[in-house]
């Protein structure tokens, strides 16, 4: 597996898997239904934030996006979103991926890293940001209406990336 920079050319071969994850409305809270087009946006980073592909030759595994949580004063924070291929999970792709992500926003000078909305329920993904040192620092309630639990609340996780003797 390789994980590098998504290209143009890679954003029909996510778009499948984007689609299908976002109608399963388990784990994010775009908008149902986007098309091809409409959904490169909130997917296909532009700088200063990125996006990711992991590939094994062809067959593009799992994808990130990445970039300042929030612009301005707020831009020594990165956030970022994770997908994997629904084909090709439980194969340590959200790892691979997530700890390229770690290296790469240690490595633009980020201080931490903070998601702004893990669905409490998504049990996989909260352990493995666990795993990876985030932490839950809080949890908006009832904030994301999942398809089987109704209203449930999105984790807000932070990795601190700041060297200790700042």
């Amino acid at each position: 597996m390789l994980i590098r920079d998504a290209e143009d050319r890679d954003w029909p071969l996510i778009y499948p898997f984007f689609a299908q994850i976002v109608a399963e409305g388990r784990t994010y809270a775009y908008p149902d239904g986007l098309t091809l087009e409409q959904a490169r946006g909130w997917w296909m980073e532009t700088p200063p934030g990125r996006t990711v592909v992991a590939v094994d030759g062809p067959h593009i595994l799992g994808s990130a996006k990445m970039g300042p949580n929030r612009p301005g004063r707020g831009s020594h924070v990165a956030t970022a979103s994770f997908m994997v291929n629904p084909e090709h999970r439980r194969h340590g792709i959200g790892r691979a991926l997530g700890l390229h992500v770690i290296d790469s926003c240690r490595s633009a000078g980020y201080r931490a890293i903070q998601f702004n909305a893990v669905v409490e329920t998504n049990t996989t993904a909260v352990t493995l940001w666990h795993s990876l040192g985030f932490r839950t620092i809080g949890t908006v309630p009832a904030a994301f209406d999942h398809p089987d639990h109704g209203h449930v609340g999105l984790h807000v996780m932070w990795l601190d990336l700041s060297d200790s003797s700042d």
